[in-house]
């Protein structure tokens, strides 16, 4: 079907070609394009750092991120309008690897995570985002929200803690007993940072709310510790050294260099080595990694699709996102993902292709080069607050909220089980448990759809009397292994003393082994008792799965028939 092919197309550079080649790209589209990216690419400076920050690595990796996964991504990808870089779902995942394995290990996660989805995008399983739950996505998206703010209160409040616990509970616990070393300075500045992010929208300026409250923040806390009031900043917290021996402090002015993500320093400063365990190790995180990266990018194609009224090639975005985050780590990049607060903001400054995310890239990488020793001067309270906001729009409270009110009893258990999961342990278990969970509520639901009724009384179907001892019996609803014991347990029951059962079977769709087998035994069991068994209407998947069984007419016992009618004259 030509309107479904994009559902399974696979092409590199999907959306470029489709966008600059296919249509006529003039100068005009160009110029939009440059705008947008510019905009776009001012936006994502402050949030590549930070999240790289919240994700236990030093910021200039979120840039790099953001320049090598971004233009790879834009280029090879099958979604025109997506902005892809470090994002705030990827924090509760990251923090722990880099913890354990350092950054070299968090490389080479990504390295893996982007096989995967290079894999998933040539067995063309980019369709199959449709068959997650809302309540799934809302519920991680929730707790992940939840998890990234914890995670700020201690930059936020300066509070002095040399190291965050491992578990939820525990951190919660420090920062609790932490609270008496609130640190006023820094959360002066936090606080004018968030008060900024959240009424600047109100001046309806076309200038986003990210750079103005940075930008404000840094300026007052590079007042406040000209005056001896002493704030960490991106330059405190974080050193480097060069090639050449030269050390400094905060961001390096220098570009990504290519360097094999194993050789970069583990958890202990030394290098990690490339080894099967460590594969091992990894490869769990790796599919999480993946699993996360495929559905943020393509609900946020989704979310394009609906804003723009065009088509993104799932498979071709997967593809692009998995080259992306094969190619990125070599040169320092982290895990990159379609990122929806900044792709929604590229459509909204008139982007009209993927050569507005390439420009992004490219004002990153401006960044990276001349501006290292301005951002130095970033307090980290201020990276504190801007991750605030972004994890309150990861959340996404409202809709959340609105579920909760208006959902089914399934769907709310599921979300609050996603949720406490993903708050409690990780996001691979709440995602796993949540799948598992949806699918059996929803195979419970479908099963309690499937019914016998007793219509041998009911004139629109049986116009005359019956013989005595004779039944007609209508099944509705699927057949399936969930469903099929209890229905022909009960048309066992209801059957028990008559000679002639007919069974209407127009409204059954779908049988399988465990329908199948039951009905075997429903047939072996009107053999034993001497009961003729009449079916009719079978529908086309039922009556080709009987027929793979060898299931045939046997005089006597069983017979089929077309019609209704055709069953009740055979009486």
């Amino acid at each position: 079907m030509p309107h479904r092919a994009h559902l399974f197309s696979l092409k590199p550079g999907y959306a470029l070609i489709k966008s600059c080649f296919t249509e006529q790209y003039t100068k005009q589209r160009l110029f939009k394009d440059l705008l947008a990216g510019i905009t776009v690419g001012i936006i994502a400076i402050p949030l590549a750092m930070a999240l790289a920050i919240a994700s236990g690595v030093p910021p200039q990796y979120g840039l790099y991120t953001a320049v090598i996964g971004g233009f790879i991504i834009a280029l090879l990808g099958g979604s025109r309008f997506s902005i892809s870089g470090p994002t705030a779902a990827f924090v509760v995942l990251l923090f722990p690897i880099a913890e354990q394995f350092g950054l070299a290990g968090l490389l080479l996660a990504t390295v893996m995570s982007g096989i995967i989805l290079v894999l998933m995008s040539l067995l063309r399983l980019g369709r199959l985002i449709q068959y997650i739950p809302e309540s799934i996505t809302l519920g991680f998206t929730a707790g992940i929200g939840m998890v990234i703010a914890t995670l700020q209160l201690k930059d936020f409040f300066g509070l002095n803690i040399s190291e965050m616990p491992e578990h939820y509970w525990d951190k919660v616990a420090t920062l609790v007993n932490s609270a008496p070393s609130a640190h006023w300075p820094s959360i002066l500045v936090a606080g004018v940072t968030l008060a900024v992010m959240l009424l600047w929208p109100k001046l309806k300026l076309p200038v986003p709310a990210h750079l103005p409250a940075v930008v404000i923040g840094s300026l007052i806390g590079l007042y406040l510790n000209h005056h001896g009031f002493v704030i960490d900043t991106i330059g405190s917290r974080f050193s480097y050294t060069l090639d050449d021996g030269t050390t400094g402090f905060g961001i390096p002015p220098v570009l990504p260099e290519f360097m094999f993500p194993w050789m970069q320093a583990g958890a202990d400063g030394q290098p990690l080595g490339l080894s099967w365990s460590m594969v091992q190790a990894l490869l769990p995180s790796a599919f999480a990694i993946a699993m996360l990266g495929a559905i943020e990018s393509l609900l946020c194609a989704v979310v394009l699709d609906g804003m723009t009224n065009t088509r993104h090639s799932a498979n071709s975005e997967l593809l692009g996102q998995g080259i992306g985050n094969i190619v990125a780590p070599f040169f320092g990049g982290i895990p990159a993902t379609a990122a929806i607060a900044r792709s929604a903001a590229n459509v909204k400054a008139g982007a009209t292709s993927p050569i507005s995310a390439m420009v992004h890239a490219a004002v990153v990488l401006l960044a990276l080069v001349a501006l290292t020793k301005i951002l130095a001067y970033v307090p980290m309270s201020a990276m504190a607050a801007l991750l605030l906001v972004v994890a309150w729009n990861m959340s996404e409270a409202p809709k959340a909220v609105h579920l909760l009110k208006t959902a089914p009893r399934s769907d709310i258990l599921v979300f609050l089980v996603c949720f406490t999961l993903t708050v409690v342990f990780d996001m691979v278990i709440a995602i796993s448990v949540g799948m598992v969970l949806a699918a059996l509520l929803f195979m419970k639901e479908v099963a309690e759809m499937t019914r016998v009724r007793d219509i041998s009384q009911t004139p629109r179907y049986v116009s005359g009397e019956l013989p005595e001892g004779s039944k007609v019996l209508r099944v509705e609803g699927p057949l399936f292994f969930a469903a099929a014991e209890n229905v022909f347990g009960e048309i066992s029951a209801l059957t028990s003393d008559c000679n002639t059962l007919v069974l209407q079977m127009d409204a059954v769709h779908l049988l399988d082994a465990g329908g199948l087998s039951a009905m075997t035994k429903l047939i072996q069991q009107c053999r034993h008792n001497g009961t003729r068994l009449l079916v009719c209407e079978l529908q086309f998947q039922p009556l080709k799965t009987l027929a793979k069984a060898g299931v045939q007419p046997v005089e006597g016992v069983i017979k089929f028939f077309p019609t209704l009618d055709e069953a009740l004259q055979d009486i």
